[in-house]
């Protein structure tokens, strides 16, 4: 199976029609993130704000977990640490163990996706059901979440009414939005309350009262940890705040950059378990802690999963999610991905055309696209790149750190376009002709042109 982005991209963009309607819904909820953000007085305050909370906790990180660990305890949350995604699921898997559960259901979580858990559960014979409509569509479907708000962007209502009718016995031909929500509610509901144990993502965790904060716009979060006796939250080290009156200034910036909302509908706290429940707090670090050590791409850290890179993202929007072969598509995927593994992801950061539309959306300031540009040297540093892309890159440093070579190449370049016949320049080693034109070329470069009307002696200069 091929796990380069740009086959992924490919196969995508050979429906055209999902494509173009792929980019055009991603834009529209950019867009209406411009207009929330302007109706905000001191958006760029704000943003610089939560930059400035989020870089101050990850120096303090250290202190702030002890000081969580401790407040949650205090509150009767019990907390394990896991260093890596493995031990994530075995915790998970004994708590479930030993309370003889064996019915799950889970709200959204970025990291049990990164650490593989639901299959882990799975091969344990745990039934864990998503009850996030769009990850229950593609958990269905079998399929990886697309997108980290919204993880069935990519499926259409008609393909979704064929899958209820399929799955869920709903009525066939019906894709009315509205009746298959309801069929999906109804079959949730018998979930919950059939659920042992609840599990969640974590948005936010409050160092200065040990709570755990979760944004959702269905309240599955809510039905799940309320209905089943145990709930376990499962975050990763970065998601720690210093007080709860930080939690302000990213409430304000989170649905606004992800949805285009006001406020997420649901901002739940849990403080403390319920009567005769239990609440399980798994701090994860799987090379958050590496990461912070590395100056270039620590700020990376800082977000919060609103998906707002990806919404704006030329590439994304129109290669899909599932071209970027990494838990975390888009952007801050690209970013993220290798540092996992450098040469199995050595391919995204190339899969941006570094416009920084992601870096000048992003609620936390995060130079998105300059750690993309970051990445591009490390990785020819590494000596990972295939040797087609060394080879041109190299060829390509020679010709630009030349004048002459430059001039010629262009030369070269202008008479081949003219004059060769079209099956000698698109042809399957010219991977950009796949699927583009080469623009009409002019008699004379930019710089003769301009050496003849405004250089020494030309008609415009000065004599």
């Amino acid at each position: 199976m091929m796990t380069n982005h740009a086959h992924r991209a490919g196969r995508f963009l050979k429906n055209e029609e999902r494509a173009a309607w792929h980019d055009k819904t991603l834009w529209m909820i950019r867009q209406k993130r411009d207009k929330m953000a302007l109706d905000v007085p001191g958006w760029e305050e704000l943003r610089e704000q939560a930059s400035q909370i989020k870089r101050h906790s990850l120096s303090k990180l250290n202190d702030y977990l002890v000081q969580f660990e401790e407040q949650a305890i205090n509150n009767g949350a019990q907390i394990h640490w896991a260093s890596t995604a493995g031990r994530l699921n075995e915790i998970v898997y004994r708590i479930i163990k030993e309370n003889h559960a064996s019915k799950v259901v889970k709200s959204k979580s970025m990291l049990t996706e990164e650490c593989g858990l639901n299959p882990f559960l799975e091969k344990k014979g745990v039934k864990i059901i998503d009850t996030d409509l769009g990850e229950r569509i593609i958990q269905l479907k079998q399929e990886p979440p697309s997108h980290i708000v919204m993880p069935a962007i990519h499926v259409k209502k008609e393909e979704i009414s064929e899958l209820f009718h399929q799955k869920l016995h709903s009525e066939k031909g019906n894709y009315d939005p509205t009746y298959l929500t309801a069929t999906a509610r109804l079959h949730l509901r018998q979930k919950f309350l059939e659920a042992d144990v609840a599990i969640t993502g974590v948005n936010f965790a409050i160092a200065e009262n040990g709570a755990i904060v979760v944004c959702t716009n269905e309240g599955n979060a809510d039905m799940g940890v309320h209905a089943a006796p145990i709930q376990i939250h499962c975050m990763g080290i970065e998601k720690i705040i210093p007080r709860t009156s930080d939690l302000a200034v990213f409430i304000r910036l989170l649905a606004r950059s992800a949805t285009g909302q006001y406020i997420t509908t649901y901002t739940s706290h849990y403080l403390k378990p319920k009567t005769s429940g239990q609440m399980h707090i798994v701090i994860v670090d799987n090379g958050r802690s590496e990461l912070i050590g590395k100056e270039d791409y620590r700020d990376s850290l800082k977000c919060i999963r609103c998906g707002a890179c990806m919404n704006t993202c030329p590439v994304y929007r129109r290669s899909g999610g599932h071209s970027y072969h990494y838990v975390i598509p888009g952007p801050i995927g690209s970013i993220l991905a290798p540092h996992s593994n450098s040469k199995k992801y050595k391919d995204l950061p190339f899969a941006s055309s570094l416009c920084g539309s992601c870096s000048d959306v992003c609620p936390v300031k995060i130079n998105i696209h300059g750690q993309l540009y970051r990445w591009r040297q490390d990785l020819s540093q590494k000596g990972v790149l295939s040797p087609i892309k060394k080879s041109i890159m190299k060829i390509s440093g020679k010709i630009l750190t030349s004048t002459k070579m430059y001039d010629w190449s262009g030369r070269i370049a202008r008479w081949c376009i003219e004059h060769f016949p079209r099956k000698l320049i698109y042809n399957r080693l010219n991977i950009w002709g796949k699927e583009r034109e080469l623009p009409e070329a002019s008699r004379e470069s930019f710089k003769q042109w301009y050496n003849k009307n405004y250089g020494e002696g030309g008609k415009n200069g000065q004599k």
